[in-house]
């Protein structure tokens, strides 16, 4: 019942399948598989003895030649060979008035084997020099590459050319031990590259390897690796079956295992058909080992009780090169031998029946329901056409590089054929060998065939999908090509909605070392292991993997981040401290209403000017302070809003400046004091210090220091924009780079030197009687400014982004405040709520000393 499924569910996909896969030849193939022979599909070794005649003459077919240890698969290739034959002989145009017939000798290496060679000899070599026996044309040779190694020097020495139609050996292509034997299968000069590219297409990265120990297997092999290599492809096991039998006995549990613990899905096999791997395979079968296996069209045979050599729960896939179909001749089979082929399903037992992949001529509207019967009568009844085996076709070109080269020979040669008394036509088989050696032509299948091995022709492959369907029959489906000389990445073509791994599986199955890394991952190679068998570690902080399986991450543009799942670069936002912000909105209203307030004391002691707490401590000095509060306070303002350069470099000349200003009057305010109390007896000098206002001075020598430091940094390496695009994520911050930090810190450091002036001596003079001293008030405010810009660097060093812009700002804005706060709070404070205090009879005490300050 669930094999009556399966068979449903895929003909119904190969019924969709051709309306989607116009680039890749349908070709469906059923085949009848009996279980009466209990070695199924073995070779035997067939060796066809050319020879002509003249006139028309026909072929006696199976009359002599058909033996019963004979396969149906050998039938099938004699069939080929008379077909091949009865086309030659009924063209016209060619070889004309000349037949070629042949006779076919089968089983002469197992008769090889059983007698010894002297006595077999004269029975099964042919082309004696006796007058009357035939003198043969040339002798095909196979399929077995083993009966023409062994037997080839035999034909050799009887003068007879060998042309070998079996699968290419590179041990047949030595010339110096087989001068006279061509091949003419093509060789396989891009199966490597074809499997590679198809385990890519599936994205199988970890595959096993079973190869014969021989020349054909090794160097396999090592176009195999070459071509992994650049693939990416890893070989999980290499098991390389041995032909020693003793060596072969003792190693079969150690390949068991190999092939057990493996645990790649997908095996390759190549080698000789005839080696001990098929007896390896064998050994397998009985085991039930699934896999998928991926090999070349010598490996599709049917052995015991009907089953497929390579059994397999997935099927298999085979690389087949690429032929065309030769029309007439399942008809050629039918009238041939009317009595053993009259259906098709008797046909069917030879090879694979080619048939329409359409079920539109099904009347079984659920195969679940129908029985074997009624499937095969219904495949019966299909139109199809029996298929060529590779080793079929290449018989059948072999056939026609004979006639082509008899053909060549007697256009440039007319001399060159004997008449045997009127009743044969021979010809000098050697004088065809250099017609032979070179030939090129065109098949009735319109494929171009050459026998000089050395031209590589274009390498096409068909791949087909192999699996059984009933216990008696295989379906066998066309799912793509290689070609190798087409473009890069167009090589391959498949067809995969026409493949069906098994009823339960829906998608293809997988073969790989290490589960894929998915985007926003990369791979790390696991340490002694191979390439394909790696870890996946997340990408980095800015760093994406947009694809499955990367080697590296690749690193956002600096205009760009990554997003969470570090698989897309996202645009950064360009951000700064702007009005809009509320940061910035807060800052700058901050700013404004120290500006407002400053102001409004600045009027208030104007207004007060002649009062004593206003004209204490050199109210001139009061003025120059508070005029220079108010651009600190603006200054700040500088800082908001989208740099430019001319606000970069106001930015910080302008706060340099005018915090220089303040803090160097503050400190002429202290030396003030000092100076008014401190000195109770006055010398002439000090005397004349106070009343000349030296301590005035201050202030414009300072400021010019500090100028000069700001001439040589905009001088040097001026302030300009800036864009940190790393400062926050995801942003990219446009500030005013300070250009010269060296310069930078060197403006502070000398306002630093100035506020840590000013606070020791007003720390000194904090103690000093009188009732409008300001020393504690300039104490505290020096302790307040001095504290502010010494908490600054760490945190202006810790904060990013428009943080960093805003704590500048801050700074300036706490420590002017803190100087206006500090000193003139107390002040205005006695102006506006204790006018009471602000009398000059308070003041009587110190009167003198203020007035000669003054």
């Amino acid at each position: 019942m669930i094999k009556m499924l399966s068979l449903m569910v895929v003909f119904l996909i190969l019924k969709l399948s051709f309306l989607f896969s116009s680039s890749i030849e349908p070709k469906c193939f059923w085949r009848l598989k009996t279980n009466k022979n209990w070695e199924g599909d073995k070779d035997i070794d067939c060796f066809f003895s050319i020879y002509t005649k003249r006139g028309h003459v026909k072929n006696e077919h199976f009359s002599e030649n058909l033996d019963k240890r004979l396969t149906a698969k050998n039938i099938h290739l004699i069939l080929s060979l008379y077909f091949a034959l009865k086309e030659i002989n009924q063209n016209p145009h060619f070889l004309p008035n000349i037949s070629l017939l042949v006779k076919v000798e089968c089983s002469l290496l197992d008769d090889w084997r059983i007698n010894s060679l002297a006595s077999k000899r004269g029975e099964f070599i042919p082309n004696y020099y006796c007058i009357s026996q035939r003198r043969y044309l040339i002798v095909l040779t196979g399929p077995m590459w083993l009966a023409s190694a062994i037997l080839g020097p035999l034909l050799y020495i009887s003068k007879t050319p060998e042309l070998y139609y079996g699968p290419l050996n590179p041990l047949l292509s030595s010339r110096e031990q087989f001068p006279y034997l061509y091949q003419t299968a093509p060789k396989h000069t891009s199966l490597a590259l074809a499997m590679v590219s198809l385990m890519v297409h599936f994205s199988w990265n970890w595959v096993g390897t079973i190869i014969s120990d021989d020349d054909l297997g090794l160097q396999f092999l090592l176009e195999l690796r070459k071509e992994m290599q650049r693939n990416t492809v890893c070989l999980s096991i290499v098991s390389i079956i041995t032909n020693d039998p003793t060596v072969f006995l003792k190693n079969i549990n150690i390949y068991y295992s190999q092939i057990m613990m493996s645990s790649a899905k997908v095996v390759i096999i190549y080698g000789d058909k005839d080696s001990y791997l098929q007896v390896n395979l064998r050994i397998w079968n009985s085991m039930n080992i699934q896999r998928i296996w991926v090999t070349t069209a010598q490996w599709d045979m049917i052995i015991h009780e009907g089953k497929f050599l390579l059994n397999s729960f997935y099927g298999t896939l085979t690389f087949i090169h690429h032929y065309s179909e030769l029309t007439g001749f399942k008809t050629f089979i039918q009238t041939t031998h009317p009595t053993n082929y009259s259906n098709d399903i008797s046909l069917a037992r030879l090879w694979w029946m080619y048939f329409n992949c359409s079920l539109s001529s099904f009347n079984c509207k659920n195969l679940k329901n129908c029985s074997t019967k009624t499937i095969l009568n219904w495949l019966s009844k299909n139109h199809s056409e029996i298929s060529l085996s590779g080793t079929s076709y290449d018989l059948h070109n072999a056939v026609y590089a004979v006639a082509h080269a008899l053909h060549q020979m007697l256009l440039q040669q007319v001399d060159t054929w004997q008449s045997n008394d009127g009743k044969g036509l021979e010809f000098d088989s050697w004088r065809m060998v250099p017609f032979l050696e070179n030939i090129q032509f065109i098949n009735p299948a319109e494929d171009q065939v050459s026998l000089n091995q050395k031209e590589k022709l274009n390498a096409k492959y068909d791949i087909y999908h192999t699996m059984d369907i009933l216990p008696k029959l295989g379906l066998k489906v066309k799912i793509g090509t290689f070609s190798q000389y087409l473009p890069h990445g167009q090589q391959l073509g498949m067809s995969e909605e026409v493949i069906k791994w098994n009823t339960d599986i829906k998608q293809t199955p997988t073969s790989m070392c290490s589960v894929p890394c998915s985007p926003g991952f990369r791979k790390s190679p696991q340490q002694g292991k191979a390439v394909c068998c790696f870890d996946c570690i997340p990408c980095p902080e800015n760093e994406i993997s947009n694809m499955t399986d990367m080697d590296h991450c690749i690193k956002c543009p600096d205009d760009q981040y990554d997003d969470p799942g570090r698989t897309h670069c996202l645009k950064k936002v360009v951000t700064f401290l702007s009005y809009e912000d509320p940061l910035g909105m807060s800052l700058a209203c901050l700013a404004l209403g120290f500006f407002a307030l400053t102001a409004l004391i600045l009027c208030v002691f104007l207004k007060h000017q002649d009062t004593p707490t206003v004209k204490a401590n050199n109210r001139t000095l009061s003025y120059v302070l508070l005029m220079a509060l108010i651009f600190c306070f603006l200054c700040s303002l500088l800082f908001i809003g989208h740099p430019v350069m001319a606000t970069c470099i106001m930015q910080q000349t302008i706060f340099a400046i005018m915090f220089t200003v303040a803090a160097s009057t503050v400190l002429a305010k202290t030396v003030t004091v000092i100076l008014a109390f401190k000195v109770t007896n006055p010398s002439r000098r000090l005397r004349w210090l106070l009343v000349s206002r030296a301590p005035n001075y201050i202030i414009p020598i300072f400021t010019m220091i500090q100028l000069i430091i700001c001439g040589i940094w905009l001088g040097t390496y001026p302030p300009f924009v800036d864009a940190d695009v790393h400062a926050q994520r995801g942003h990219i911050l446009i500030i005013c780079n300070k250009g010269s930090i060296i310069a930078f810190y060197c403006v502070l450091g000398y306002l630093t030197s100035i506020a840590i002036g000013s606070f020791t001596l007003a720390f000194l003079a904090r103690n000093l009687p009188d009732t409008f001293n300001e020393a504690k008030y300039l104490t505290f405010s020096m302790l307040v400014f001095c504290s502010v810009w010494v908490t600054f660097l760490p945190v202006y060093h810790s904060t990013k982004g428009k943080a960093m812009v805003a704590v500048e700002v801050f700074c300036i804005l706490a420590s002017s405040a803190g100087l206006l706060l500090c000193i003139f709070g107390p002040k205005c404070f006695i102006i506006l709520l204790r006018p009471e205090g602000n009398s000059f009879q308070k003041s009587r005490n110190v009167h003198f000393k203020i007035q000669n300050a003054h």
